[in-house]
């Protein structure tokens, strides 16, 4: 789903996921059809002296069902920068917090690898929303009870907060409690190991919490079941290829420029499907006097009638904008950019001089053969650079 930038704190872009947009709405209305349940439940437990009457009375269960649930989501934000000012403490850098479905995401450059540090950044969240939690419930104390109407809303979300916290703190990996246990696991086994295990620790209770809102017919929590379930596999996976790729550079995996078979812009649409047909290849760097000037797939080809091939030159349907790699950079930083701008592969460029091209199904190669040496028992030792490529 598109995301939509609202503003910034403390530095970081804070965005709208259009799903949040769809979400809202629909808190509302469910807050605002339980107000009577909620308030006497209030009333049970504390005897806090809400007045239901005045509480359901026309529109003003739907005006407290609006005003609870934008101050849910506010403290959902407050949650994950309470993730992301310990983050920025310990020096890391946070792309973006965004508002979803399914609360907030603050996105890390780059994860910790120290075990100290990813504890610290994973409580600060839950710690937020216990200390939100406790002030609302103590502020709601000392309003008057003439003002029903505020009193419930913040006994309303110091409750949720509470919920929040402890849900959370599910060792449901990617959510909070997921990266205290990689945390605390990271203490004697390795980054990769730790998040095996808590991966696997995830995805058995997505399963559980998957089951559990179906029997209660719980759609909400079905959906975040899924996600958590599909983030910890995600998460598992994209960890154990960056241990895979440990120590291996793009140069290691690379096609150089003596193995690499290029075209020129004035080339015709047609003969460059002719080469990709007989030279098996889907892309080619497009190189003018030397110098590499775009690059060209089968997707860009396609996109020209068959009848016009003849007509339209490589110049016509390439892109110009060029996403590039360094031949001594990590093949695993390499690889996230190529996920970051969508594009199957990048151009090697050192000094701007072309000297290789790097792709997906290269990097592919190369992992498996990496995957397959730590197998057979290579992982302790220092591995030889593979090129997949005969």
């Amino acid at each position: 789903m598109p995301s939509y930038r609202i503003g910034s704190a403390f530095g970081v872009p804070v965005k709208l996921d259009l799903t949040f947009l769809l979400i809202l709405p629909l808190f509302a209305y469910v807050i605002g059809g339980q107000v009577e349940r909620s308030a006497e439940l209030f009333n049970d437990a504390a005897d806090v002296g809400l007045d239901v009457g005045a509480l359901t009375t026309g529109p003003t269960p739907w005006l407290l069902g609006v005003v609870a649930a934008v101050g849910l989501f506010a403290c959902v934000l407050a949650h994950e920068f309470g993730h992301s000012l310990v983050a920025m403490h310990y020096g890391y850098e946070i792309d973006s917090i965004t508002l979803w479905i399914f609360g907030g995401i603050a996105r890390l450059a780059d994860q910790p690898r120290d075990w100290r540090r990813e504890f610290a950044i994973a409580i600060a969240g839950p710690v937020v929303s216990v200390l939100l939690g406790i002030g609302a419930t103590l502020l709601a104390a000392s309003i008057p009870v003439g003002q029903g109407e505020l009193r419930f809303v913040l006994l309303y979300l110091g409750v949720l907060n509470l919920a929040l916290a402890g849900f959370n703190m599910l060792p449901a990996f990617p959510m909070d409690g997921g990266r205290i246990l990689r945390a605390l696991l990271g203490r004697t086994r390795s980054f990769a190991d730790a998040t095996e295990i808590s991966a696997n620790v995830g995805k058995g209770v997505a399963v559980l919490m998957g089951l559990f809102g179906l029997v209660q017919f719980n759609p909400i929590l079905v959906g975040i079941a899924f996600f958590v379930y599909i983030g910890a596999a995600s998460e598992a996976q994209q960890v154990a290829t960056s241990a895979a790729f440990e120590g291996v550079r793009v140069v290691d995996v690379m096609t150089p420029i003596d193995r690499l078979d290029l075209i020129g812009p004035d080339a015709t649409v047609a003969e460059l499907l002719r080469r990709m047909v007989v030279e098996r290849h889907t892309g080619y760097p497009v190189i003018e006097s030397g110098e590499p000037v775009g690059v060209v797939t089968l997707s860009d080809a396609r996109e020209v009638r068959e009848v016009e091939r003849e007509a339209y030159e490589v110049r016509d349907v390439m892109t110009r904008d060029l996403v590039t790699a360094h031949p001594d950079e990590e093949a695993m930083a390499a690889l996230t950019r190529m996920r970051e701008h969508g594009v199957g592969r990048l151009l090697v460029l050192e000094d701007d001089r072309l000297v290789g091209l790097v792709s997906r199904s290269d990097m592919m190669a190369a992992l498996e053969v990496l995957r397959e040496s730590d197998s057979l028992g290579d992982a302790g030792e220092d591995r030889i650079p593979v090129d997949p490529r005969p």
